[in-house]
């Protein structure tokens, strides 16, 4: 990839990544918050990061790529409701798909506002309520966002998200976090490679995290909550 096309996929990354993005990122913990209510000790906060990382992140990374890959090759809605079978299939609690659909409504809604042009930005909004993983799978194709950058940017963005709801859960140091964020993207970095060479909906990573999908069952169930999800 040439310096100003690499270039451009790391701004796109990082703006995806940045949590002032208007995109609904600040009302959802990533699992945080049904996990301490559930009784986890804000000291397994870290291990959480990381589990998360080579499970439940990579789920949503590898149907990303998938998605860049099939919309960049054939830019329309068909095959990406296969992809949608797929990552619902890994996606087993009802809870955590509601989460990631209203949070890839928000994203779709900046995508139209940003790459109003892209046709696979215009393929991911012919979908009925595109889960947020599909949505970011669209735009790294509008922008041609290197696979790479996009498997990284999920497995940050989920374990940042979490990093910052927890200094509004639990009394903790804001630098602490910051270094359980870069362990977590360290704990998935050696399968980065193999993420993003993902082509197939079959293909998509089906790690699972039980205990985190009761979690946040018995969390949507309560009116006692910071975040939705």
């Amino acid at each position: 990839m040439s310096t100003p096309v690499r270039s451009a996929s790391l701004t796109v990354a990082m703006l995806l990544a940045d949590g002032r993005l208007p995109s609904g990122g600040h009302a959802h913990s990533a699992g945080l918050e049904p996990a301490l209510l559930a009784g986890m000790p804000p000291a397994d906060v870290p291990a959480f990061l990381a589990g998360r990382a080579r499970t439940t992140s990579l789920v949503d990374a590898g149907t990303a790529v998938v998605t860049r890959h099939r919309l960049r090759d054939a830019p329309s809605d068909r095959g990406l409701g296969e992809i949608v079978d797929h990552w619902a299939a890994r996606t087993p609690s009802p809870a955590q798909r509601e989460a990631s659909r209203l949070l890839g409504r928000g994203c779709l809604r900046l995508a139209l506002r940003v790459w109003p042009d892209s046709r696979a930005v215009q393929a991911c909004a012919a979908l009925a309520a595109p889960p947020r993983p599909v949505v970011i799978g669209a735009i790294a194709a509008a922008t041609a966002m290197d696979p790479r950058d996009l498997v990284r940017l999920v497995v940050y963005e989920d374990a940042q998200t979490a990093a910052a709801a927890l200094l509004k859960l639990a009394p903790a140091d804001p630098a602490e976090p910051v270094g359980w964020v870069l362990a977590a993207c360290a704990a998935a970095e050696d399968l980065v490679d193999a993420v993003a060479a993902l082509a197939r909906p079959a293909d998509i990573p089906a790690g699972s995290a039980p205990q985190s999908e009761g979690w946040a069952q018995a969390h949507a169930l309560t009116n006692r909550r910071l975040f939705r999800a």
